[in-house]
């Protein structure tokens, strides 16, 4: 059974904060989730890493931006800054359907509730901080300040817009994964640094005057270059994913009006011992208390769940985990893991049932380059795509033992993978013996011992042409693992089903090849469940070739379903 103080969470009010004893408080986040003291809620992730910097932090979730902003007000000032966490997803995608409809729920708020949160958060908060607080810095951070750090195209305004803090008057934005920047932050900030002397903080972004390039620099078209010339958007583009997806990336400056957004290069990779240290930190894994009975749909979906691994080499073109986690994947060592394990043991609810234990993809856990050394020198975006790289690692032994240890727990009755399985990495002819051997395990493991009646996995369209723009493997690959996965229910006497996802509206894709893709699924007698239309978010290949028209990578003109029209009609193939 859970049993916790109110205290071992951060405080979100005047009383919680008294509560501790504190007479004032170093930061305060404000947050557009609700808070969940879990290490998949990045707003707790921050808090608990800023607290174990030692500070005094509070954490304001989903403050009421249409009042009197008492929510703004009701803690004061901090004494190092504020932080703006606008959520565990782009606030347009988590309002807005492809289509540009309101979406009736929020999987991170209680009960489901719509409407809790501003479009933009990054901007809206700030706003106010600094309309009440206009001396105090304002950090942002999480997946919105991330992908809008430079220039880019947001669908729903339909137009290309600036870095971030070019419309938000923020004094400081931190992208990716945050928690190393932040501790350099904070430990900068101790040693009595100011915040505008903080040029050089590594994954930051700042907005400056006048900047003398360095040697090894990039710079970027200007921001007002691409407003009237799509090619030149495009081109940044591939600039920007290549520096995202290098080992040691150059420092970018875009010029955006008589300012430059100025990018530091990224942090190296985490260590597996800091991933350890930020998994570890005393997190409740519960919602706050205040939400009392109120169900938080997202908190349900992986409270019974352990993430295994950040990153991933897929470079999916329609994907943001790359451009915001990073393309080197870092593992959990099995001390921490089995560690998570025991710890949802004791969770009330627990029923013995491990709802997924993997990551951005279920089978990508301590996969490396063979000679890393050439990883560094890598700016491929994908290690599978056109090909599987030759100096990929793509062992999966070592996620095969952690498996079999996990099931050992006491508690423990079945272990599942929620997670998307990359089948183009079990397929692969590997030239070494023991890795074909070790991806043919684990497929044979897989599917017969950790499915929960369904296995999801993406092959996301039919025809070749647009899989290429979409940087996903053959079709003929995912027929291929139909044809094992039938087999080995068969002689395992299991009736599970293969749940395949797939994508309309992707650029370079017409309703001819919807057409195409609705025959061959049904050839296969799948009933198409798991889709979507294409949405473009920020920061991703595919957004850019549906805003220009035109491949970064080739300059390749590219066609798109751009209307509503034109992308129901893609649409309407599925059902």
């Amino acid at each position: 059974m859970d049993a916790y103080r109110l205290t071992d969470w951060l405080p979100g009010t005047k009383k919680e904060v008294e509560m501790r004893g504190w007479d004032s408080v170093d930061v305060i986040l404000f947050s557009g989730d609700a808070y969940v003291d879990h290490p998949s809620f990045g707003a707790a992730v921050i808090g608990r890493v800023l607290e174990s910097e030692g500070l005094r932090v509070a954490l304001v979730p989903q403050p009421d931006w249409r009042g009197d902003f008492r929510d703004f007000r009701k803690l004061g000032v901090p004494r190092l800054f504020f932080g703006v966490a606008p959520g565990a997803m782009d606030s347009m995608v988590n309002h807005y359907t492809a289509n540009k409809r309101l979406r009736s729920d929020d999987a991170y708020t209680p009960g489901g509730r719509s409407g809790m949160r501003p479009d933009y958060p990054c901007i809206v908060y700030t706003d106010i901080l600094k309309t009440l607080y206009p001396d105090t810095p304002v950090v942002l951070g999480g997946i919105e300040a991330s992908l809008r750090r430079l220039a880019h195209y947001d669908y729903w305004q339909d137009r290309l817009r600036p870095g971030l803090l070019a419309d938000s008057p923020a004094d400081l934005l931190i992208y990716g994964m945050g928690e190393e920047p932040v501790r350099a932050l904070v430990r900068s900030l101790l040693a009595g640094i100011p915040f505008h002397r903080l040029e050089d903080l590594p994954q930051t972004v700042r907005l400056a005057g006048s900047v003398e390039p360095r040697p090894g620099d990039v710079e970027l078209f200007p921001f007002e270059e691409c407003l009237k010339d799509r090619r030149k958007q495009a081109m940044n583009f591939r600039t920007i994913e290549e520096e995202s997806n290098k080992y040691c990336a150059a420092r970018i400056l875009q010029r955006t009006g008589t300012q430059t957004m100025v990018v530091n290069p990224p942090c190296p990779p985490m260590s597996e011992a800091a991933l350890d240290a930020s998994f570890d930190l005393p997190y409740t894994r519960l919602p706050h208390p205040k939400y009392g009975n109120k169900i938080i749909p997202a908190f349900e979906m992986i409270r019974f769940s352990v993430n295994l691994h950040r990153g991933c080499f897929g470079g999916c073109a329609f994907c943001t985990i790359s451009a915001h986690q990073g393309k080197f994947v870092v593992s959990r060592s099995r001390e921490s893991i089995l560690k998570e394990v025991r710890a949802i043991t004791r969770m009330s609810g627990f029923k013995g049932n491990i709802s997924d234990m993997g990551g951005p993809s279920a089978n990508m856990y301590r996969m490396k380059g063979t000679d890393e050394t050439l990883c560094m020198k890598c700016r491929r975006p994908s290690c599978l795509v056109p090909a599987v790289c030759r100096n990929l690692h793509a062992d999966h032994d070592p996620l095969l033992a952690l498996y079999r240890e996990a099931e050992q727990v006491p508690g423990i009755r079945k272990i599942f993978i929620g997670s998307g399985i990359r089948y183009d990495l079990l397929l692969h002819r590997y030239e070494e013996p023991s890795l074909r051997r070790s991806a043919r395990q684990y497929m044979e493991t897989v599917i017969a011992r950790h499915v929960s009646g369904r296995l999801k996995v993406a092959p996301e369209h039919t025809e070749e042409h647009v899989l290429r723009l979409m940087r996903k493997p053959s079709f003929r690959l995912f027929e291929a693992f139909t044809a094992h996965f039938a087999r080995i229910n068969r002689e395992n006497g299991l009736n599970q089903q293969l749940i395949p996802y797939f994508i309309s509206s992707h650029p370079g894709c017409t309703e001819t090849d919807m057409a195409r893709l609705a025959a061959k699924t049904a050839q296969l007698h799948f009933r198409l469940e798991q889709v979507q239309d294409f949405t473009p978010t920020p920061m991703t290949l595919a957004t850019e070739m549906f805003h220009t028209g035109f491949h970064p990578h080739t300059m390749e003109q590219i066609p798109c379903a751009r209307s509503q029209a034109e992308k129901l009609a893609q649409r309407r193939f599925f059902f």
